[in-house]
């Protein structure tokens, strides 16, 4: 089993890099396979809303120019995904707006690609905004039907200067209880598979309410 995270600060081992570390150990001293893909400090543009995404279904989006394509299949390759912001003016960094918007669009318009797959989100912050922050990266995860990993608290550290969170007492352990917590529902998730179906996804409704 491997789990990709997805550092989305500009900061290549910033804080938010080492909270996704903290929760990474614990699923490699369980024997989970762990790769942090960091994309904060990339061009990544918005989604446009071509539709092409959907109208081609080939799980590819039309803006494939950034990369964003070699990372919807290193995603979708992966058992587990974790998704890691910054907090900027207390929401998630642009540039990962920018990712999960057309990673997300892409994989519900090809089936969606990330259903069932074990999730979890983290965010780093200075002072305040980490709520608001972590209530937005999980937007994403239950809108695609993902098996969302929890621990004893919103997972949340605090720090400014790299590497500062590693004094937050709290948020290491939250972080820790995090990762244990995903690999016991992957390895769960695994163990089941053979046994219990999952259930069928269903023709999706959409409903205007404006005619």
């Amino acid at each position: 089993m491997k789990v990709i995270a997805i550092n989305g600060s500009p900061k290549k081992e910033g804080n938010t890099y080492h909270a996704l570390k903290m929760v990474g150990d614990e699923l490699l001293a369980s024997g989970i396979e762990y790769e942090i893909l960091h994309i904060g400090h990339k061009l990544i543009h918005g989604c446009t809303a071509c539709g092409k995404c959907a109208e081609n279904k080939d799980e590819k989006c039309s803006l494939g120019a950034d990369g964003l394509n070699q990372w919807i299949q290193t995603v979708k390759a992966a058992d587990g995904i974790i998704i890691g912001s910054p907090v900027h003016y207390s929401g998630i960094g642009g540039t990962m707006k920018c990712f999960l918007d057309r990673l997300f669009y892409v994989s519900g318009a090809n089936g969606n690609l990330l259903r069932h797959k074990v999730a979890a989100a983290v965010v780093a912050v200075r002072r305040t905004g980490g709520s608001s922050t972590l209530d937005g990266l999980y937007h994403y995860l239950t809108y695609a039907e993902m098996l969302v990993a929890t621990s004893s608290y919103w997972n949340v550290i605090h720090g400014r200067t790299p590497n500062e969170v590693s004094q937050d007492g709290e948020g290491v352990h939250t972080m820790c209880v995090l990762g244990k917590n995903m690999a016991w529902l992957l390895k769960m998730k695994e163990a089941t598979s053979g046994t219990i179906q999952p259930p069928s996804p269903g023709k999706k409704v959409v409903t205007n309410f404006i005619r």
